[in-house]
């Protein structure tokens, strides 16, 4: 098991990283095909798959969507929905981190730091990204 979410983790931190290069001009190597065209149809493919694997305990895989959901949401010029989104792929991570105390935690801090830097996000959102980074922060504490 933690073979597998470290897997998963490292290839869906390859894939962010991937995308960030290219957002910053950068080139990364990258499979063809394998970054989707940014549209209204991927963001929602996105979220009902990431809805999907949630919903059947495919927490990687619910990960891996869910930050597809933000990185669609980003290009589609929606904060709202990005700020929705690393929520939710860092909830997959402290997920993860429940059954498994030893998937770090660190990445879900960033993407819910991230998260609560978007100006646009909802008070709501705001409210829950909070309370998980506060959750994330005290295991962060209490394991060190």
């Amino acid at each position: 098991m933690r073979k597998i979410v470290a897997a998963g983790l490292m290839m869906v931190v390859a894939a962010w990283a991937g995308a960030a290069l290219a957002r910053a001009g950068q080139e990364a190597p990258q499979p063809e095909g394998a970054i989707q065209p940014i549209s209204w149809d991927a963001w929602l493919t996105a979220k009902a798959k990431a809805e999907e694997h949630d919903s059947a305990g495919n927490l990687v895989a619910a990960l891996q969507y869910y930050l597809e959901y933000a990185r669609q949401a980003e290009g589609l010029g929606s904060p709202v929905r990005v700020a929705w989104g690393k929520n939710n792929a860092a909830y997959m991570i402290i997920k993860m981190h429940r059954q498994d105390p030893t998937v770090d935690l660190a990445p879900a801090r960033k993407l819910l730091e991230e998260g609560l830097a978007v100006t646009a996000a909802t008070e709501e959102c705001k409210r829950i990204m909070e309370m998980n980074l506060e959750h994330v922060k005290s295991c962060i504490r209490a394991r060190n």
